[in-house]
């Protein structure tokens, strides 16, 4: 038999025969002591093993073309990282195999093609020459065996596994069986099963450098016999699918002639009978054409569907979806404006101005039925009657009424549903609420609009824009139902505790009515009309059990509750309740009434104090007013002075727009010094710091501006600020006050806390009529437009400590004590009769 040369000529056998006993002399040869060092990425040659090679780096090229000049000895080591692409003495591991060239090919490309003897297996010991390629002293590593009956049952045993091993492999030759069965060599037998069953690299790496034959032979033992496991798994799974395909086709196959026979017969089975349920009711859902297209659509595939399919439940489903849904079912509006206005003041008290847009919005609706009138939003804090606000607008029109949270939702199928191509699918919130109320137009409230969050899976606020606005809802497109179903009959209502964290276009499509809190005596008598009679019932209570006076209740109001809404309200008058049906359970009889001495019996002590007064007992503390999603509150705003150099310190976890207004209200009373009776250069060393309790509670906005300016007027000038005074206010460099917001929240707040006076900007006037009549009338409203008027409304007359204090020296001050002369003639201007006249006014 002729072989081929590398050129293509014919090279007659006994040439052939003369190579092959060349190529079996030097491998044959010892191994030289220093040998150029081939880096391989994943190969591992081991010794009397053939193997071929792919050479293509230059440095490895220009080695190969040396080593075929001398006697073809090389040694081949692997890398430790195959990515490396021009590698080190130390990205090589230590242990290789000395190999010989056998046959050398070069292609087109430039790339070598290799065919290898292993010869021994050597240890690089040290590294001569590193350009242009590597070369190492080598170490020849000789193999430890110990000829015994262990060594030959492990042998035989590995040839047994291999034989499995085969049979498992649909892809193994013939030769491959005969090349490892017929090995009876046991070093020999690791090597070569290393080489043709081993596809993990760093384990052929391993038993490279394993010496022991035993110990090689029990690492490829168990190595084999997790193969085996692998493979004889894979086997029986495919097996499994196999029979499972076939009997899937048999079925089919069966159920087809079944349906054939039952034709024949007359008879029908339960899957044609739920077929034909659904038909009938697809034909009087009354759905729009569309609709009904792809109802019936749907219904011929499920017809062809095996019932045992999971594609057939989904195709059920999704067609009992279609015809639950409510398309041409509604409920008649009755709405009667006399009636609705007895609904609403039945279930509510006060909200005068949210009960008249209410009945506009009704009236309106009454006259045209098909308008697209806008969606109404509730803002106000928490426990206002938001939600009982919708529920009574849904029974004064005799609609059904269904309400869900948007608190905490972030994906956006929440509103829109799932695509039907994944498992477990389901329409969205808007589709199940109408499936469950039945009509096409009730009324959905959707609670909690501004606690809508925003991730990876979508933003649900985006999807509510199409829900909410009348020119698009009426071709509402859920992904489940993939069919428009018309959104234009439903009556949208929204709530929120803030309008600032819904986003501007979702807030464009709604108009805000605002429910801003309760004053002390509407909470007096809601909880005579609404509290107390539900806590009877819901306690088990006659009303004559229990009776609360009304200072008791007033008394609850004002020291076990700081809220703007009734939910804590409710909350101690149901403490009350429970207390007093334990004493009834347990064998009282006479009826118990609640007064101001009893509370801390039932309700413990005192939750809430005034404390203003005692708190502005010293210079430096001024009273502000804010406003919060839980309605208005006062804040006390506190300033002290201490040796130091011009530096000011905010604290009390303030953001970025007070800590600004802090820095403008400073900016302005060093600029005022003079006029205020300070030396002008009070600052230069003196430190502020301004302290903002309390300081666990993050604040900020521009309103504050105001009243830390009057707090570091106060400090600086020994003036104490009246302890029933509050103010807002907006401060800009120049001295002006500019108007602020949520003025009626803040006034509100200011008149729980006990405040009698309130300063506000004068451009805030008109906000007043939207504060209710009775707090109008007990507090005292001064308008301010410049610092100047709010520090005459704010501070009280300088007394003789004060206005010793303001005679004599600041602290650090090198001033003469003449230059407070002039102060004096300034502060006693006409311009304060002026203000006055401006500023103090009680409506």
């Amino acid at each position: 038999m002729d072989d081929l040369d590398p050129d293509g000529t014919v090279v007659p056998d006994e040439e052939a025969d003369e190579e092959a006993a060349e190529d079996k002399a030097r491998a044959a040869r010892p191994v030289p002591s220093a040998l150029p060092i081939l880096p391989l990425k994943n190969t591992v040659v081991y010794p009397q093993i053939p193997t071929p090679l792919v050479v293509g780096r230059p440095s490895s090229i220009k080695l190969i073309d040396q080593a075929m000049l001398g006697d073809r000895t090389i040694g081949l080591v692997l890398q430790k990282d195959a990515e490396v692409e021009e590698p080190q003495p130390g990205d090589l591991h230590e242990i290789g195999t000395a190999a010989v060239i056998q046959k050398l090919l070069k292609f087109p490309d430039g790339t070598l093609r290799l065919l290898v003897t292993g010869m021994e297996r050597v240890k690089a010991t040290r590294y001569v020459q590193t350009q242009p390629h590597m070369i190492a002293e080598v170490q020849v590593l000789r193999e430890e065996i110990e000829q015994s009956v262990e060594l030959e049952a492990l042998a035989q045993n590995l040839q047994t596994q291999i034989q499995k091993m085969l049979t498992l492999m649909p892809i193994a030759s013939e030769d491959l069986g005969i090349a490892l069965l017929n090995v009876e060599d046991p070093g020999r037998l690791a090597d070569l099963t290393a080489t043709l069953l081993v596809r993990d690299i760093p384990l052929k790496q391993e038993l490279l450098e394993m010496l022991s034959v035993k110990d090689r032979l029990r690492r490829l033992t168990r190595h084999i016999n997790r193969e085996l496991e692998v493979m004889e798994l894979g086997s029986k799974i495919q097996k499994q699918v196999q029979d499972e395909m076939e009997k899937g086709q048999r079925e089919f196959v069966l159920r087809q002639q079944l349906k054939a026979i039952q034709k024949e017969l007359g008879a029908g089975d339960d899957n044609e009978a739920e077929i034909n349920r659904l038909q009938e009711e697809v034909a009087k859902a009354g759905m729009p054409p569309q609709a009904k297209e792809v109802a019936e659509r749907e219904l011929q595939r499920l017809r062809t569907m095996p019932p045992a399919s999971a594609e057939h439940v989904v195709s059920r489903t999704y067609l009992d979806w279609l015809c639950a849904l409510p398309w041409s079912k509604e409920t008649e509006d009755k709405i009667e404006l006399p009636e609705a206005r007895r609904i609403l003041d039945e279930d509510h008290y006060d909200l005068n101005d949210v009960k008249e847009r209410i009945l506009e919005f009704l009236a309106v609706r009454k006259l045209k039925a098909t308008t697209r009138g806008p969606i109404l939003c509730f803002v106000g804090p928490p426990g206002t009657g938001k939600t009982s606000v919708g529920k009574s607008i849904a029974r004064a029109m005799g609609r059904t009424f269904h309400r869900f949270s948007l608190g905490g939702v972030r994906d956006e199928a929440e509103i829109r549903g799932h695509r039907r191509t994944y498992v477990g699918a389901l329409p969205g919130q808007i589709i199940v609420a109408l499936r469950r109320c039945g009509t096409r137009n009730p009324v959905i409230m959707l609670d909690e609009v501004d606690k809508l969050g925003i991730d990876f899976r979508g933003d649900p606020a985006s999807a509510l824009l199409e829900v909410l606005d009348p020119e698009q809802n009426f071709n509402f497109v859920d992904h489940y139902l993939d069919v428009p179903f018309d959104l234009s009959k439903v009556l949208f209502i929204t709530t929120a505790n803030i309008l600032d964290t819904i986003p501007e276009p979702l807030r464009d499509r709604m108009e805000v009515l605002e429910l801003s809190g309760y004053i002390d005596e509407e909470k007096l008598a809601i909880a005579r009309r609404y509290l107390i009679p539900r806590q009877w019932s819901e306690n088990g209570l006659a009303p004559d059990d229990v009776v609360f006076e009304d200072q008791a209740l007033t008394r609850i109001i004002a020291r076990y509750t700081m809220e703007s809404g009734l939910r804590n309200l409710e909350r101690e008058i149901a403490k009350v309740c429970r207390k007093v049906a334990r004493k009834r359970a347990e064998g009282l009889q006479e009826r118990v009434t609640i007064r101001p001495e009893d509370l801390e019996e039932y309700l413990g002590p005192e939750k809430f104090t005034a404390e203003a007064a005692e708190r502005m007992a010293v210079p430096g503390v001024a009273i502000g007013m804010v406003w919060t999603p839980a309605g208005g509150r006062i804040l006390f705003i506190e300033a002290t002075r201490m040796p130091g150099g011009k530096s000011l310190t905010l604290t009390g976890q303030l953001g970025d727009v007070m800590r600004e207004s802090a820095q403008a209200a400073l900016s302005y009373v060093r600029s005022r010094a003079k006029s205020l009776g300070l030396e002008a250069r009070f600052f230069d060393n003196s430190d502020l710091h301004i302290h903002v309790p309390a300081g666990a509670i993050p604040k900020d906005g521009p309103s504050a501006g105001v009243t830390m300016a009057t707090a570091m007027v106060s400090l600086l000038t020994g003036r104490l600020v009246r302890p029933d005074t509050a103010m807002t206010g907006e401060i800009t460099l120049r001295g002006k006050v500019l108007p602020v917001g949520g003025i009626k929240q803040k006034v509100l707040g200011a008149y729980r806390a006990g405040i009698k006076t309130v300063i506000m900007p004068s451009e805030n006037r008109k906000d007043l009529k939207e504060i209710p009549d009775e707090v109008r009338q007990k507090l005292t409203f001064k308008f301010a437009s410049t610092v100047d008027q709010v520090l005459d409304a704010a501070l009280q007359p300088a007394t003789g400590r004060a206005a010793k204090a303001e005679r004599s020296p600041a602290v650090g001050s090198r001033r003469a004590p003449a230059a407070r002369k002039p102060a004096a003639p300034r502060r006693t201007v006409a311009r304060r009769p002026a203000a006055a006249r401006r500023a103090a006014v009680t409506p």
